[in-house]
């Protein structure tokens, strides 16, 4: 049973989804990563959400470009949480990705994160939040991993510090 569900409007965004997947792997959150397009396969998509949610997932991340989608076509058939990352490309370099998946109707709204890498990453650490709230052992792994990054930065402070030391 996949806890989240990743899908991606086209293969080519593979690249720029996967550090979703590193996320959701070092946390210990089953999950799905596959390809669906909003509007080149709606059929598939909507099978996909239908099924998955059957299963048990619990959260869904939709990453599309250009008109983007995926992430409110998903909304509109599940009341699972759904996490939208824009990805860039098209003639707006991201911007049209982002605002339509940004602007959701009432009733069905799409948590969106950053666009590309940085929103892969941060679209798997709300989906882990989201599920730590009935899972305080994944909260616990959470509050770890954020307590690694504490002293990762911690040290580069120091390690900056020595250097430039007057």
């Amino acid at each position: 049973m996949a806890q989240v569900v990743i899908m991606m409007g086209s293969a080519s965004d593979e690249e720029k989804v996967s550090p979703c997947v590193d996320v959701l792997r070092s946390l210990g959150i089953s999950y799905v990563f596959t390809v669906s397009s909003a509007h080149r396969t709606p059929e598939r998509t909507e099978k996909l959400v239908r099924e998955e949610e059957a299963r048990g997932a619990r959260v869904f991340i939709c990453a599309a470009g250009m008109a983007a989608h995926l992430a409110g076509a998903v909304a509109a058939r599940t009341t699972c949480p759904v996490i939208g990352i824009p990805v860039s490309g098209g003639v707006m370099g991201g911007m049209d990705a982002l605002l339509s998946t940004v602007q959701m109707p009432p009733g069905f709204p799409v948590a969106t994160v950053a666009m590309d890498k940085a929103g892969a990453r941060n679209a798997a650490w709300l989906a882990a939040q989201m599920l730590a709230l009935a899972d305080p052992a994944l909260r616990e792994r959470i509050e770890s991993a954020r307590a690694r990054m504490r002293a990762d930065v911690e040290k580069a402070a120091a390690d900056v510090e020595a250097r430039y030391r007057a």
